[in-house]
């Protein structure tokens, strides 16, 4: 057998596929992985499901594979260690913890069912402020968090009310629904529970008033755990009783990834959604808000970065974009254009520009820095010189203005934007994220960081990765400097320049600004003229409605006031 010392594996559960992936605990090598994809169900306009079953399914089959791959390559399963869980985040599950069935289908992070139930509950909040929980949460008041999905489905399906009521009803994210699956355990990490809105973001506890406000029982919520700690031992299938000894979102797991632990530094994340995440330094919330401009703390989202054991949570902002590799699916699977992803950067290279077309990709609504939920999808420039290869082309620059409009009211920092995710293998992608940013874009030659941050909280947890002293280059090479903190070793590797970059160019594909800067602010304003055609466009009526109806309300006293006062005026004058 060979020896490569101890493993460690990561499930790496998103919105469109299932991974298990082996990683080698000394170098963050990777040995091998297996991939599934996983179907989205669209009952209705706006809504988006996944099963529960197929999730946890895909899970086992892919830890099957992998297994089998390792007896292939003479490598021994049982020198796997710890396994990280990381996962899609706010999408919504709810189970029997006797059968441990599913009681209805995950509902998707990208759901919009519940646009109702906020809306009533913003009318009801003076000024319709979509930050009135921000401080006790870090979140506005969205359609995307879990709350609002878990209180449809107690408003709209009586036997969740009937579950709750004999005690047999389970509530968790993704990876709450994997660790009973494979665990028994019913347990959560901070970074997931921090997604809900109803966990306090300084207590890092689940919040009574927040449950109270939501209508939502507490004892139905799993527990929650620091990222890196001990979540119970597999007991099913080929990896039974090795541990799960780290959990954590999937956005956070590639901030670890990128190894991101310097106040400052961000990354950016091409999934199905568009995720940027920036580190804004340990707890207590308020010193790490204090860096932050006025305007993030009230458009982008406060959350936990990571937790490791018993050490201060780390924070970070971070602004999510609904529709990013969507919109591509969106380009073959409705319109037909393509017939692969591959196509897409050869076809939008056919012409030097997207002649005058924008595309605001609302397929979903807006979410950072907009928060609107009533947006849609809007291709606006069209004229009769307009081809196919423009609306492909605008499409992946309407993903890149997107992530810009976040990243503008990020802090600056020098090292440049990380990048990881499937589209960002697209160069044309990252040169228009350059262009449009003015900031260097940095790829990892080693791509897989959502998974390998899942191995590194892992990992901690059972010693195997130090992260306060682990040198990062490590992960590539055997070579590193032993006696140097690793925050050092990060500013040391990631600072760079045009004379000086041979370090980064060997761990880092690098795109540079290219384009110049009356050119760049003329772009970004036409396209937040395109944002500004497409928000509020969905049910319209029904709003404009509303906004009467709340006038005439607000106007009944005043009218009470004048028929009061006339009435007495002719009383007088009988009198």
């Amino acid at each position: 057998m060979r020896d490569l010392g101890p493993l460690i594996g990561a499930i790496d559960q998103g919105t469109s596929s299932t991974r298990f992936l082996v990683f080698v605990a000394q170098t963050g090598e990777l040995v091998t992985y297996h991939q599934i994809e996983i179907k989205r169900v669209f009952p209705y306009e706006g809504w988006v499901e996944q099963d529960p079953i197929e999730i946890f399914e895909s899970v086992t089959e892919t830890i099957g594979v992998v297994v089998d791959k390792l007896h292939k390559l003479d490598i021994n399963p049982r020198d796997i260690k710890c396994i990280g869980l990381t996962n899609q985040r706010e999408s919504c599950l709810v189970w029997d913890k006797v059968t441990g069935q599913p009681l209805y289908n995950c509902i998707v992070w990208l759901d919009n069912r519940t646009s109702d139930i906020v809306d009533t509950i913003l009318d009801n909040i003076p000024g319709r402020d979509l930050n009135w929980l921000k401080k006790k949460t870090g979140l506005p008041i969205s359609t995307y968090f879990t709350a609002f999905k878990l209180k449809w489905l107690i408003n709209n399906d009586q036997k969740i009310v009937e579950s709750i009521k004999s005690d047999r009803i389970l509530v968790g994210t993704v990876d709450s629904w994997l660790l009973w699956k494979l665990t028994g355990e019913h347990m959560t990490d901070v970074t997931n529970a921090s997604r809900t809105l109803l966990m306090d973001i300084e207590t890092l506890e689940w919040d009574k008033t927040l449950c109270k406000f939501f209508e939502i029982p507490m004892q139905i919520l799993p527990q929650i755990k620091p990222s890196s700690d001990h979540f119970g031992t597999i007991k099913i299938g080929p990896l039974v009783d090795i541990p799960i000894t780290g959990v954590i979102g999937d956005q956070n797991a590639a901030l670890v990834g990128q190894r991101c632990f310097s106040i400052g530094q961000a990354k950016v994340t091409y999934g199905t959604g568009c995720f940027l995440i920036q580190n804004i330094g340990p707890g207590p919330i308020h010193g790490a808000l204090s860096g932050v401009s006025k305007e993030a703390k009230n458009k982008l989202i406060t959350t936990v970065a990571y937790k490791l054991g018993s050490n201060p949570a780390c924070y970070a902002l971070e602004g999510s974009v609904a529709i990013a590799g969507a919109a591509i699916t969106w380009l073959r699977d409705n319109l037909e254009l393509i017939q692969n992803y591959s196509e897409i950067e050869g076809i939008a290279k056919q012409d030097v520009s997207a002649g005058g077309l924008f595309f605001v990709p609302a397929l979903q609504g807006l979410y950072a820095p907009y928060w609107d939920a009533n947006a849609t999808g809007t291709i606006i420039g069209v004229s009769q010189f307009s081809r196919k290869c423009h609306l492909v082309r605008a499409t992946l620059e309407g993903v890149a203005f997107q992530a810009n409009d976040i990243l503008a009211m990020m802090r600056q920092d020098r090292s440049g934007i990380k990048v990881d995710g499937g589209m960002s293998s697209n160069d044309l992608l990252c040169q228009m994220l350059a262009d449009i940013s003015g900031c260097q874009i940095l790829r990892p030659k080693l791509t897989e960081a959502t998974a390998l941050g899942a191995a590194m909280i892992a990992g901690y947890h059972m010693g195997l990765w130090n992260m306060n002293d682990h040198d990062p280059d490590q992960l590539d090479s055997h070579e590193g400097h032993a006696n140097e903190g690793i925050i050092g070793q990060i500013t040391r590797r990631l600072s760079f320049n045009k004379e000086s970059n041979t370090t980064n160019r060997k761990k880092y594909d690098i795109f540079w600004p290219q384009s110049d800067e009356q050119n760049r602010i003329d772009r970004i304003n036409t396209w937040r003229m395109a944002v500004n055609r497409s928000r509020k466009w969905i049910r319209v009526e029904k709003q404009e409605l509303k906004k009467i109806n709340y006038k005439r309300l607000s106007a009944l006293p005043f009218m009470f006031f004048v028929l009061m006062s006339f009435g007495t005026h002719i009383l007088s004058a009988i009198q």
